[in-house]
């Protein structure tokens, strides 16, 4: 259930971006990918990553940009949350371009 809610989150936040940044697509694939988020990790997880002391800048850019997006704002806000995305998960990055690396050393992908 966690999986589909985050897919449906980037989806509409894709497709809300496509369409001029629609405030309403925007607010729904935001609350989406927090939802699903809590179902893949957990509500205490959840809670304790978005506010550990080193991340409360980030978790402010988010949460400010989400409630920006709300008040029909929607490009400020998404720029809001795009920083604080950024400074969110600013540690994941080097995991996930070295997993990307390492697809080419799987035999058949790497031919493709």
């Amino acid at each position: 259930i966690g999986v589909g809610l985050v897919g449906f989150g980037l989806f509409f936040l894709l497709f809300g971006i496509l369409l001029y940044f629609d405030s309403v697509l925007l607010a729904f694939g935001n609350l989406l990918f927090l939802s699903g988020l809590v179902f893949i990790i957990g509500f205490r997880r959840t809670f304790t990553f978005f506010f550990q002391r080193p991340k409360l800048k980030g978790t402010s850019f988010f949460f400010g940009g989400l409630l920006v997006v709300l008040m029909r704002w929607p490009i400020l806000g998404m720029l809001l949350e795009a920083y604080g995305f950024i400074s969110l998960f600013r540690s994941f990055f080097p995991v996930a371009f070295g997993f990307l690396g390492s697809l080419a050393n799987i035999p058949l992908l790497s031919q493709v």
